[in-house]
């Protein structure tokens, strides 16, 4: 399975398809038992230049932050920066980050999703190229051109650079705590339900749509799903097939030029849990809601596929709703986010026509691809995982307005705009 990465970097891969594919960005990847003693050896090559920007926090410093700057002063200049215990991927934090590495010719990160998202921020932001060394299976955004950046409030996915170089210590990986094991075998979960929800919108709203993404994924997933509870057992395999998951999920997004293979309606649910939890709920990973909502979304994209072609009305956005329900601030941004799904009569009544003359020859191949919501609870079940909102604290309510207002946070048409606008949400929800 290396070869398909060393393909994908390289290029080969690319020149197989039809169509012009964006650069991947990543000049090299690295999975090793160990990668001890080889850290500046591993940077070489990227051409970073003599003064660099260690990145870390306090527990991914002390696993292996210390060890990586240890290493890299032997040839480098670097200012280490340890941000504070549980930092968060914002932009004051990602600001904070510009400011501390203006000096420097590259950054490398420490860390998995927060760490690897700032940094990833403030890269693009400065101008710079970055390096990660990963420290937990815990998340598909190591490879990717965005990044998951909070601003004012809203969870976005902002564009940015990828890493130059990608270094995973499978080691270090399996020592990672379970929960952060757990998450990453989440994130990775939403294969199948993102898949669908992209294909609903290629097929209705002629949306551009790319099966490679998906193809990537197709060698590992059987594996990783059926022997999840190997993840949790220190199964080298099976750790391996989840990091190369999460790797090859970030490329994925790369070559679609978006995130739209691995964030669609269950990342919506997952957005407005981030943003809006009420006070007092314990903390929870960004994968652990995804593995949470993805199984919610199988569900109701389930429920839908086996009924009639829905008939669509236009959805009852009003801007002042917008305010009240998500506040000022957050409110406004969600409701230019929506502009583009607030749709005109002409265009529903051709919506309309295209799903009667179409639902079941589409409602197949959208089937082809799903996996059921037992299925992937079952997946779940091997690790663990939360299966229900209370598993991460979560107020049956709270939980049910996400799914009921989740698609009003982003531009994205997936089936919950389709159980929406066909006035069928509540009764997919019992």
């Amino acid at each position: 399975m290396m070869t398909l990465l060393e393909d994908l970097l390289s290029g080969r891969l690319a020149a197989q398809q039809s169509g012009n594919l964006p650069d991947l960005g990543t000049w090299q990847i690295e999975i090793a038992d160990s990668l001890a003693g080889s850290e500046a050896d591993l940077i070489a090559p990227l051409e970073f230049g003599k003064r660099l920007a260690l990145v870390s926090d306090p527990t991914t410093h002390a696993l292996l932050g210390a060890r990586i700057l240890r290493a890299l002063e032997s040839r480098h200049d670097v200012d280490s920066l340890v941000l504070p215990e549980h930092p968060h991927a914002d932009s004051d934090t990602g600001s904070r980050i510009l400011a501390a590495s203006a000096n420097a010719d590259a950054l490398v990160a420490v860390g998995s999703g927060t760490i690897n998202d700032l940094c990833k921020y403030a890269a693009a932001q400065s101008d710079k190229p970055y390096a990660v060394f990963a420290t937990a299976p815990s998340m598909n955004g190591y490879a990717s051109a965005n990044a998951a950046i909070t601003v004012a409030g809203h969870k976005k996915t902002l564009a940015c650079r990828p890493p130059k170089g990608i270094f995973v210590d499978l080691a270090v990986l399996k020592a990672a705590p379970p929960r952060m094991i757990r998450s990453g075998l989440g994130d990775s979960l939403c294969r199948a339900t993102a898949q669908a929800d992209w294909l609903l919108a290629h097929l209705l709203l002629d949306q551009d749509y790319l099966d490679l993404p998906f193809q990537l994924l197709a060698y590992d997933e059987p594996l990783l799903f059926a022997q999840a509870d190997g993840l949790l057992k220190g199964n080298g395999e099976t750790m391996a097939a989840l990091i190369r998951t999460l790797l090859l999920s970030g490329f994925g997004m790369t070559l679609a030029r978006g995130s739209q293979p691995a964030s669609q309606g269950e990342h919506m649910i997952g957005h407005y849990l981030e943003m809006l939890a009420p006070a007092g709920t314990p903390d929870f990973f960004h994968g652990e809601a995804i593995a949470l909502t993805t199984i919610t979304m199988a569900r109701l994209q389930e429920k839908i596929l086996s009924g009639p072609a829905p008939t669509l009305e236009a959805p009852n956005f009003e801007e002042e709703a917008f305010r009240k329900h998500f506040g000022p601030e957050l409110g406004t941004s969600c409701w230019q986010a929506v502009q583009p799904k607030c749709f005109k009569p002409p265009e529903l009544k051709q919506m309309n026509a295209r799903l009667a003359d179409n639902w079941p020859r589409w409602r197949e191949k959208i089937r082809s691809i799903h996996k059921s919501a037992e299925e992937l609870s079952a997946v779940m079940r091997r690790v663990g995982g939360p299966l229900v909102p209370a598993d991460l604290g979560l107020p049956d309510e709270f939980y049910r307005d996400a799914v009921c207002h989740a698609s009003e946070t982003r531009d994205r048409f997936t089936f919950l705009d389709l159980a929406q606008m066909s006035g069928r949400q509540n009764a997919l929800l019992e």
